[in-house]
């Protein structure tokens, strides 16, 4: 019971700060990357299942839940990001359960910019070279699963950004807890708090510049470091409920119906709240729905980038009948933003 109360006074702190958000900050913080979400499964709730991700996924929203998972579990992800603007996600992660409750994972998400080519005002149409953009974040994750069904997890990750003259690094910590409870284990509790880390800065040559030297006496320049100015990482608090549907009706058994909701409360922007269903036949064809809105608080600040809804499917194929738990899944997902025309998200995973 111990436990139990730990995660009660974890609730305590959380709704203590639920509304320390303040949009009045839009703006200020960097790393965006880290708020963007490579996995399809997850996508396609809007990253609301905070409460009962697991698995590879759970590295992205909730590291309580990788302990949760079963076996090696092997996901790629790709996401087509603001269709029409050229930017693409890649991701790959790896999560494996260790003896006595214990579980790690590891993973990588890069951005891709496209082709942006390099215009100065000598050669306003391009100098015939392509801007080298850079970002990437790697996150090394340790997750425990307790008996009394409290799963516990901390990811670090580090974070990097940057052209080929000018880039930015720094670190950020994600932890988070989960909690199962039901006959069927059919309710489910998670809180997490991400991207809290260190403050990031842009150094390198490309901020540099030549000047005559001051002294009339010297014919030789000066090289002036500009420093750049710090900026913080984009620090989130989701809390998420769950509750599996169809779990006590033996004529049913095939199928499953888990209600979900969620709240984000964002240190740089408006809070948001969000609703989402998932339907399982046979844990093997799943669809997804989802439903985000943000806290509307003045028209002086910019709403979040993802409102409204999302939605996805995936197809599970077992290795065997006897074992459902091991098998190949190809996922999809499509989420509404309030600028261009979506963000396509598609990935393989595999468990074993």
């Amino acid at each position: 019971m111990k436990r139990l109360y730990y995660l009660l006074i974890i609730c305590v702190v959380s709704s203590a700060t639920l509304f320390a958000g303040n949009p009045d900050r839009q703006g200020e913080a960097g790393a965006a990357q880290l708020l963007m979400n490579p996995w399809a499964p997850s996508a396609g709730l809007h990253s609301l299942n905070t409460s009962n991700v697991f698995g590879v996924e759970a590295m992205r929203i909730n590291p309580a839940g990788v302990s949760r998972g079963t076996g090696t579990n092997v996901m790629v992800g790709y996401a087509n990001y603001l269709q029409g603007t050229d930017i693409s996600m890649q991701a790959i992660g790896v999560s494996s359960q260790l003896k006595g409750g214990g579980a790690i994972g590891f993973s990588i998400h890069s951005l891709d910019f496209g082709d942006i080519p390099i215009t100065t005002t000598a050669s306003p149409d391009g100098t015939g070279a392509d801007l080298n953009l850079s970002y990437l974040n790697v996150g090394l994750t340790y997750s425990y699963t307790f008996e009394e069904a409290v799963s516990v997890g901390v990811t670090f990750r580090g974070v990097s950004e940057g052209t080929s003259d000018v880039n930015a690094f720094g670190f950020a910590i994600d932890a988070g807890v989960q909690y199962v409870t039901g006959e069927n284990d059919e309710f489910k509790f998670g809180v997490s708090l991400r991207n809290v880390g260190s403050r990031m800065s842009y150094a390198g040559q490309g901020l540099a510049i030549a000047t005559d030297t001051p002294n009339p006496g010297r014919d030789d320049d000066l090289t002036i470091d500009i420093r750049a100015a710090t900026f913080e990482m984009p620090s989130i608090l989701n809390i998420g409920a769950s509750y599996d549907l169809l779990t006590k009706n033996e004529a049913l058994a095939d199928h499953r119906v888990t209600v979900m909701g969620n709240f984000t409360a964002n240190s740089f922007s408006r809070d948001q709240l969000g609703a989402g269903v998932e339907y399982a036949y046979r844990e093997q064809f799943i669809g997804r729905l989802g439903y985000r809105s943000d806290f509307e608080t003045d028209e002086l600040t910019e709403s979040p980038l993802y409102n409204g809804l999302s939605a996805g499917a995936s197809i599970r194929v077992p290795f065997s009948k006897a074992d459902r738990s091991k098998n190949i899944s190809f996922d999809y997902a499509w989420r509404a933003t309030r600028i261009y025309n979506g963000t396509h998200n598609i990935g393989i995973s595999l468990a074993i």
